[in-house]
C-alpha cells in the first residue's frame, strides 16, 4: 500500500460523514455534468472517493466506473450503492496508471473532481484520459489550484506531506492546468462559473471526433 492510499484509508469515514463544502457550487457541477451526458453512455470517475458523484450521474448513464486508490473509500461507495438500490455502477480499486482495467476509446465521458492536483504527474494523468476517451467525449474535472494563491503554498504542503498530515498536492495554476489540457489535444476547453472558490478550476474540455 502506499502512503497516499494509506492516508485517505485512514480519512475516509470522517470524508465520508463530512458535509459538502459549497454545495450549490457541486450541484451545478453535477447539473453541467449531467447535462453533457446520454442514456447509453459509459462514464468513468476517477479519484471517485465514497461514490457521491457516480452516483448522481448513474441515472443519466448507461454504466458508470469508479475508481479510487482507497479501498476504504471503495467500501464506503459499494455500500452506498447498495443502500440507494443503483445497478448500474462499479467500484474499482488501484491508482490512476497503466494498471487501470479499462481499454483505449472506452468511455463516452471521463470525470475528475478533486484530483488532478492530486496526482504526481498531471501531464501524463491528462494524456491518459485523452486515450480512454472515445472521440467526441467530454472530460469534466474540478481541480484545486493552489498556484492561485499569492501564499506559496508548495513549502507548507511539502511539509505537511512530510509529517503524514497530508498526501500529495502539486501547486497548479488555472492557465497552467488549461495549457496542458490543450497540450494533450483537448479542444473546446471551457471554464464556466459555478460559484466554486477563486482557486477551483472547474473546466469542461473535449476530444476532437
Amino acid at each position: 500500500m502506499t502512503a497516499d492510499a494509506a492516508f485517505w484509508n485512514d480519512l475516509a469515514d470522517e470524508y465520508a460523514a463530512k458535509p459538502v463544502e459549497l454545495p450549490e457550487a457541486f450541484e451545478r457541477k453535477i447539473a453541467l455534468t449531467r447535462g453533457r451526458l446520454s442514456p447509453g453512455d459509459v462514464v468513468l470517475d476517477i479519484g471517485c472517493g465514497t461514490g457521491s458523484l457516480a452516483l448522481r450521474l448513474a441515472p443519466s448513464a448507461a454504466h458508470v466506473h469508479g475508481l479510487d486508490l482507497s479501498s476504504e473509500m471503495i467500501r464506503i461507495a459499494r455500500t452506498k450503492t447498495t443502500a440507494q438500490g443503483a445497478d448500474n455502477l462499479t467500484f474499482h480499486v488501484g491508482p490512476f496508471d497503466d494498471t487501470i482495467p479499462f481499454e483505449p476509446e472506452s468511455m463516452d465521458a471521463l470525470c475528475a473532481y478533486s484530483l488532478l492536483h492530486l496526482v504526481a504527474d498531471p501531464p501524463a494523468a491528462l494524456a491518459r484520459i485523452y486515450s480512454l476517451l472515445k472521440p467526441g467525449g467530454v472530460f469534466v474535472s474540478s481541480t484545486v489550484c493552489l498556484g492561485e494563491s499569492w501564499v506559496p503554498m508548495a513549502p507548507l504542503m511539502w511539509l505537511l506531506r512530510s509529517l503524514g498530515k497530508a498526501p500529495l498536492v502539486k501547486s497548479l495554476s488555472k492557465q497552467t492546468l488549461v495549457h496542458e489540457m490543450a497540450n494533450a489535444g483537448f479542444v473546446d476547453i471551457q471554464q464556466p462559473d459555478v460559484g466554486a472558490k477563486s482557486r477551483t478550476a472547474f473546466v469542461i474540455a473535449t476530444k476532437p471526433r
